[in-house]
């Protein structure tokens, strides 16, 4: 028997979560154990059967994905749930309050199957993955939460150049590639290094940036200039 990971998927819409399950049933290391059609139904699915992973839409009546995540986060019961939020390029305003309530990933709903069942096994290992074509909305969205932020409220990026600067160039090199979507098998392989190095640096781009996750390593990246969107 496989290691199985268990899955609870969040839609407000039917014949999405019918799509997503039909996606995940097919693969025989993933077992969907609930369903849900909002985050206050979702938040009482997930107690119940301590999922691995959850895919959460981001904009539902009621409970939204933001809340949702942001409730997962805060019950200690919950600590080794991941979060995969879901969303559409018209759902910019959510996704900056997913990002800082603690989503481990963000994709587009439209996502190729292979990469939604690569992104719920990526999640469940301690990654946090961003889709590339989200990063423009994930960005955008950052930038402009962090120039309404109280002047004492600290921003992740906060210094983001001055901070980036200080990185060698190995650092930065690994920045670029996480950036750009890569999971730590696929920078390893860009930079002809072990697994165990690019781990080892992605930890010290954690705590040189003071960041908490990888996503918000790649708004630093994206706010220091040192990638740009598109690029």
């Amino acid at each position: 028997m496989p290691d199985l990971t268990r899955v609870v998927v969040v839609d407000d819409q039917p014949t999405i979560r019918l799509g997503l399950r039909m996606i995940l049933d097919h693969e025989p290391d993933v077992e969907v154990v609930g369903e849900a059609g909002d985050g206050t139904a979702a938040l009482d699915v997930v107690r119940a059967t301590l999922p691995d992973v959850v895919l959460l839409d981001v904009r539902m009546p009621g409970m939204d994905g933001v809340e949702a995540t942001r409730q997962i986060r805060a019950d200690p019961l919950l600590g080794d749930v991941r979060v995969v939020v879901l969303t559409t390029f018209d759902d910019e305003e959510y996704v900056t309050g997913a990002l800082r309530a603690g989503a481990d990933a963000f994709l587009l709903k439209d996502t190729e199957p292979a990469t939604l069942v690569a992104t719920v096994h990526r999640v469940r290992a301690g990654e946090q993955v961003l889709d590339p074509k989200v990063t423009g909305v994930v960005v955008g969205q950052w930038r402009a939460w962090a120039a309404g932020r109280s002047a004492s409220e600290p921003a992740a990026g906060s210094g983001a150049a001055g901070a980036v600067a200080s990185l060698t160039q190995r650092e930065r090199e690994v920045l670029i590639a996480v950036a750009r979507g890569g999971s730590n098998p696929d920078v390893a392989d860009q930079l002809g290094v072990g697994e165990a190095t690019v781990k080892a640096h992605v930890h010290a781009l954690l705590r040189k940036l003071g960041c908490t996750t990888r996503t918000q390593l790649v708004v630093t990246a994206y706010e220091s200039g040192l990638i740009t969107v598109g690029h």
